[in-house]
């Protein structure tokens, strides 16, 4: 989530005048949220009531929610932490056309211990405790939901969308994806070069639509 990427930078900013705030804040965080359009730009696709989305991170299935209201579209929202699972679960039980998996995707199929930040929470750095959670490789994911096309894939998960990018690049998949909605962090090992190479090999095959660096981007089917 955005906010585990600055914490107090940019709203500290915001408080005490815009001189500070472009001093010391991300530029493209505040470019981001001085966007009037940003939450369109999360949403606005060309999707109906058949097509698939992908919610890969889902938290409390906030975005999940708006982008069901907007389309009736079919949405599998993908959140390993049980407690954000159980409660995405309750919170669409009486709706057929979203479906939530207790999982996390990712290159490989493997238990993996993840520390819990809320919206924060990851496989990198620390937490206030621990849960062992289910990774699923993507490719595997795929294939035994028998899934040929996605319509749109948001990915959100706190430093593991490098390794599933990977996946779906080595794998080839990434081409059966019309959109890539991704947030990629900074605190991964490596993050500035991994993000470089994935963003080249993407542009063989998707076209950038928008880019905040490090915050929201987005990548279309050519």
């Amino acid at each position: 989530m955005i906010r585990g990427i600055f914490s107090s930078g940019y709203f500290a900013a915001k408080r005490v005048g815009r001189s500070i705030e472009k001093k010391f804040a991300d530029k493209n965080i505040v470019a981001w949220f001085d966007n009037p359009d940003r939450e369109r730009l999360r949403l606005d696709y060309a999707l109906d009531k058949n097509s698939l989305v992908l919610d890969v991170g889902g938290y409390k299935g906030q975005w999940a929610s708006d982008i069901f209201a907007m389309y009736l579209c079919r949405v599998y929202v993908f959140e390993p932490v049980k407690k954000f699972a159980d409660d995405i679960k309750v919170r669409f039980k009486n709706n057929d056309h979203i479906t939530t998996f207790a999982i996390g995707l990712g290159g490989k199929t493997r238990q993996d211990c993840i520390h819990l930040r809320d919206d924060g929470s990851s496989v990198f750095g620390a937490g206030s405790s621990e849960e062992t959670v289910q990774i699923t490789d993507i490719a595997q994911f795929m294939d035994d939901q028998v899934i040929r096309t996605v319509d749109l894939m948001k990915i959100n998960i706190e430093g593991g969308e490098y390794e599933l990018l990977e996946r779906l690049i080595e794998t080839g998949l990434v081409q059966s994806i019309k959109n890539l909605q991704v947030q990629f962090h900074r605190f991964v090992p490596d993050a500035e070069s991994r993000m470089t190479n994935i963003q080249q090999k993407l542009g063989k095959t998707h076209r950038l639509t928008y880019q905040y660096r490090f915050v929201w981007e987005n990548w279309q089917l050519k």
